[in-house]
């Protein structure tokens, strides 16, 4: 008889575990799917689309962490072929992508380069002037294989990389004239569009610096001369959707050169988005990358100011999207560039830049309009957002400043460059506020290069309580992209290239000269309304960043990615657990 008892009472405990397992795995499992669809859901509905940082494969964590929207990654043609034709070897990888794509970003593909086997007398592809679908057009063969390989993952590409720079330079890629150019754009710009009418073309970026060196007119005037010229550039879309730029080290001359390479498209009769594509002022005063001859004086925390001032400085020249060059340093890196440009350091360790970035783009996310106000000793922009306006705000000389901001209500929030607020409230309808003074360790005119610390100051537009979080991000632009044109057949003349004599370059002015300040008088402030006001004197933290940051790395645990991995793991080994329980002890 108890014997009996224990069989029964065994049993009944044996079928309560079952169920039990079997309920905690069904309820692992929903949370893992719960948690990755509301994962995923945030990744494409709530980020704000306009940022982007170039490689951001090369840290996935941190690019996670800065919820960035799009990345930049390179197909070198030398890289990706080197073995010939048929081959397929770049250095990003089929996973790597897979993996971009999962974090809801947006991937950006850069054609650039030739490989020795396709390289004529020239040092030109071969058969670059030949019709641009032609078998024996090696450029147009890689780019109509590239962008059908990855048609619905890439559908944005840049071609080439700063034509612009010289043979002298370190980062020459462009061995041929203006007028090759354009038939290099011209018959990527077909080939692409033929087999994936989807594909976003990008002209690509020129430093404008070069040009200004070598006292010549700027690059994309004479390409886009060249293209207007040709008589189907316009049934085409003049061989591109959207300019790029890559400007670093000043945000004065974000502001005025997104502008100036508007009006050059507009010149020629061009309206087409300028993306910001690179961008950054990298330092010399890091002990992990020392840098003994630098381009321009930049320390860390100056890396760090410049990252809100570049961004909205940009935005509010019109930028579309606005990307930072780059991710993280790599080895290879050290041969490639004179200078560190990683928002990480090789060994992983976060630069005072990451940070800096990461506070700036929430801060300005949901911006409905941008407008530089005061660019004078103080730098100045109103940003309006769906429930706010933020003022960003700093000095620009090696002196504090004060400023004055009219209040539209009673009490805001203040939030420093690295993210730490304060509420504060209006006195006599004005917020005053004084600004720590700018490291300056570089001039450029009469002012600082990069600011001094970056302030957010936000105000309720309804005039209550400031708002607290991240404001609403923007619904994305949708981008048509141009099509072949169906109607019109493909033109059978193939232009021809017009030999371009040499030009010589002359020695390139001293930097400092070529900048150009813009200065906008500060508003008048009534006589004793320094007395009527007490300042509020805002306390430099920027300093604090470089020993903070460097304690997180980009190989840090407890990502999302870990622990979605593990309930589902677990999960898994449970539902395995109770299978084998119930065929072994029926």
């Amino acid at each position: 008889m108890r014997s009996y008892e224990n069989f029964t009472w065994i049993h009944i405990f044996r079928h309560a575990a079952i169920k039990w397992f079997a309920l905690a795995a069904a309820l692992l499992l929903l949370l893992s799917l719960f948690l990755s669809v509301g994962e995923r859901t945030k990744a494409q509905e709530e980020k704000e689309w306009r940022f982007g940082v170039v490689e951001a494969y090369t840290a996935p964590n941190s690019a996670r962490e800065l919820d960035i929207a799009w990345t930049r990654v390179r197909f070198h043609w030398a890289e990706a072929q080197k073995g010939g034709t048929g081959t397929w070897t770049p250095e990003v990888s089929d996973e790597q992508i897979a993996n971009e794509l999962a974090a809801g970003r947006l991937v950006v593909g850069l054609l650039i380069g030739i490989p020795d086997w396709a390289r004529d007398e020239d040092d030109l592809p071969q058969g670059l002037w030949l019709d641009y679908d032609d078998p024996d057009n090696t450029w147009g063969i890689f780019v109509r294989e590239t962008v059908q390989r990855y048609a619905g993952q890439i559908d944005h590409w840049v071609i080439w990389n700063e034509p612009d720079i010289d043979k002298t330079a370190v980062a020459h890629s462009w061995d041929g004239g203006v007028e090759d150019f354009y038939q290099l754009q011209r018959v990527a710009y077909l080939n692409a569009k033929e087999v994936n009418p989807e594909a976003v073309i990008h002209l690509s970026a020129f430093t404008y610096w070069a040009d200004v060196y070598a006292d010549r007119e700027q690059y994309l005037a004479r390409l886009l001369d060249k293209i207007v010229a040709d008589p189907e550039a316009a049934e085409h879309n003049y061989y591109f959707d959207k300019a790029t730029a890559h400007l670093y080290f000043q945000p004065d001359q974000i502001y005025d050169l997104l502008q100036l390479f508007q009006e050059v498209m507009k010149e020629h009769g061009i309206d087409k988005p300028i993306w910001l594509m690179e961008t950054n002022a990298p330092p010399h005063d890091d002990p992990a990358w020392p840098v003994a001859e630098h381009t321009l004086s930049v320390m860390q925390d100056e890396q760090a100011a410049f990252m809100p001032q570049a961004l909205v400085s940009a935005m509010a020249a019109g930028a579309e999207r606005i990307g930072v060059y780059k991710m993280m340093d790599i080895p290879d890196d050290r041969q490639a560039n004179p200078e560190p440009f990683g928002l990480l350091r090789i060994d992983g360790s976060r630069r005072p830049a990451f940070r800096a970035l990461h506070v700036a783009m929430q801060q300005l996310t949901g911006a409905q309009q941008v407008t530089r106000e005061r660019w004078d000793a103080v730098g100045q922009f109103r940003v309006r957002q769906q429930d706010r306006e933020t003022m960003v705000l700093f000095a620009r000389l090696a002196d504090p400043q004060q400023v004055e901001v009219e209040a539209i209500a009673e009490r805001a929030r203040l939030v420093d460059l690295r993210g730490t607020e304060q509420l504060v409230e209006a006195q006599d309808g004005r917020y005053v506020l004084e600004l720590p003074p700018a490291l300056c360790m570089q001039t450029i005119g009469d002012y600082c290069m990069i600011g001094g610390s970056t302030f957010y100051l936000i105000q309720a537009l309804d005039g209550g309580d400031p708002p607290g979080g991240i404001a609403p991000a923007l619904p994305q632009p949708t981008t048509t992209p141009t099509s072949m044109p169906t109607a019109t057949p493909t033109p059978t003349v193939t232009p021809t290239k017009t030999p371009v004599p040499p030009t010589t370059t002359p020695s390139p002015p001293p930097l400092a000269t070529t900048a150009r300040i813009t200065e906008t008088p500060a508003t008048s402030r009534p006589p004793g309304a320094a007395t009527q006001v007490s300042a509020l004197v805002v306390e430099d933290v920027s300093k604090a960043a470089a020993g903070n940051e460097a304690t997180a790395v980009e190989n840090s645990s407890g990502s999302w990615p870990a622990i979605f991995a593990g309930l589902l793991a677990l999960g898994f080994l449970l539902l395995v657990a109770w299978w084998l329980f119930t065929t072994r002890h029926p």
